[in-house]
């Protein structure tokens, strides 16, 4: 079968021939039809995830959207060496979920795994509930600018967006929203003082899709600003580049801050799914739709350097 296989750590994969999956007990043969190539695809293919396979050669893709049986499905976690970009994959049966018929494929396949980072963190991670506060960190990726709209469809009260670029913030419908420059003289002291009004109001979850300077400045308003109040800082993604922040116990000590992460091992996979079905009923019965970049999955080549935004879906015939 076509497939766009990873030969070594760190490599880009091609797009050659690799072997057919076969059925084993537990597990179903799925036909592919389109997967998309998030962050979280891109560093697991290439060995630079945490939860990243160590076997090579493998066939890139973590996700996506097939056919079993006549019937549309989205599955999750493929069995290495088999990925999700190829003509079929190797699923474990209990990680498939059926698809509405108001969602299309492409769209599934680009949604999923954006969408299900918000809606685990709030959910399942931050115990979120309606009528609560919610500030995104990063917010104008496209994670980030769905979480606004998952945070509203589950009921928050207020939704506070910030980010680099003021524009982009502006067109995501936010309650409020804070611009912030961490490469100014002083950007990271400028942002912690400009969420003074917001902390002391009371932000009861953030949502960090970026880590780094602009998570620890959020972290120091939560600890300068807002009293007693309880607000959990769910670590989703580190997109700004910086793996590790110096954190103050100070932050810790003086605030009721609650560090937590979700992830693909922070979230069990019964949660994972969960929040994948949640996001696909909502979007199938609200008609969302999503900007893509389509290929055909024999150009991988050119797929695999495209911006994450908008995201890019590999079709397979």
């Amino acid at each position: 079968m076509k497939a766009a296989i990873v030969t070594e750590k760190r490599k880009a994969p091609i797009y050659e021939n690799f072997e057919e999956p076969k059925l084993k007990e537990g597990n179903v043969i799925v036909d592919v039809k389109a997967s998309a190539l998030s962050n979280l695809t891109k560093m697991r293919a290439m060995g630079r995830h945490y939860s990243a396979d160590t076997i090579y050669p493998n066939v890139a893709g973590t996700d996506g959207v097939g056919v079993l049986n006549g019937k549309r499905v989205y599955f999750l976690a493929t069995n290495a060496p088999y990925g999700s970009l190829a003509e079929k994959t190797l699923i474990d049966e209990h990680l498939i979920l059926p698809l509405p018929d108001g969602i299309d494929d492409v769209t599934a396949a680009a949604i999923a795994n954006p969408g299900m980072s918000s809606w685990a963190a709030l959910v399942s991670r931050a115990h979120f509930e309606a009528g609560q506060t919610v500030l995104i960190n990063g917010a104008t990726g496209t994670a980030g600018s769905l979480a606004v709209k998952i945070a509203y469809h589950l009921g928050a009260k207020k939704v506070i967006v910030t980010g680099r670029n003021s524009e982009k913030l502006s067109k995501l419908g936010a309650d409020e929203m804070v611009a912030f420059d961490m490469n100014s003289e002083g950007g990271a002291d400028k942002l912690t003082a400009d969420l003074a009004k917001q902390m002391q109001s009371g932000v009861d979850v953030v949502l960090d899709y970026l880590w780094g300077d602009s998570a620890l400045a959020i972290m120091k308003a939560v600890a300068m600003f807002s009293g007693h109040n309880v607000t959990r800082f769910v670590s989703i993604g580190a997109s700004a580049g910086q793996t590790d922040i110096a954190l103050p116990s100070a932050v810790l000590r003086s605030s009721a801050i609650e560090i937590l992460g979700s992830g693909v091992k922070s979230a069990t996979m019964s949660q994972l799914i969960s929040a994948i079905n949640g996001v696909f009923q909502w979007a199938a019965k609200e008609k969302i739709t999503m900007t893509t970049n389509n290929f055909d999955l024999s150009d991988i080549d050119e797929a695999w350097k495209v911006p994450l935004t908008p995201r890019a879906v590999v079709t397979v015939k």
